[in-house]
């Protein structure tokens, strides 16, 4: 089981705010998500914040950052165009319930890091949508 470290792209199964909206407690589809912020919490253990990853192209409100090809076949990833979506996050207590393990390898759950340069524009991406009020957060615990 990894730690969960910033940067950590995690095999989830992550719920759209759609599918919270309509009354659904899983995410239909394990995919990959970056860790953009992981917060000791005395109480309960470590508060893991992911963004996930998808093939769709942002429209509408949803913001994205686009995945270059180079990090996506670092990090084993098939070559289709890609989007980190940092217009909505699912928390959980890490590990959760929805870690999954990665295609092809029971025994691991993430796929490595994201270049340092590629997460500063995720992060920062999304803090300014927290700061506009324009993120959305769902809480998986």
């Amino acid at each position: 089981m990894p730690e969960p470290e910033p940067g950590l792209v995690i095999s989830h199964a992550y719920l759209w705010r759609y599918e919270h909206e309509a009354g659904q407690e899983e995410g239909r589809k394990n995919r990959p998500c970056v860790i953009v912020l992981a917060v000791e919490n005395n109480e309960q253990g470590v508060q893991a914040t992911v963004a996930p990853i998808t093939h769709r192209p942002p429209e509408g409100m949803t913001i994205g950052v686009e995945l270059p090809l180079r990090v996506k076949q670092h990090l084993g990833l098939d070559t289709a165009r890609s989007w980190v979506i940092v217009s909505e996050v699912n928390q959980f207590i890490w590990p959760g319930y929805d870690l999954r393990p990665i295609p092809g390898n029971e025994n691991r759950f993430d796929f490595g890091f994201i270049p340092p340069g590629l997460f500063e524009k995720i992060k920062s991406g999304m803090l300014d949508l927290v700061r506009q009020r324009r993120a959305r957060v769902i809480s998986r615990d």
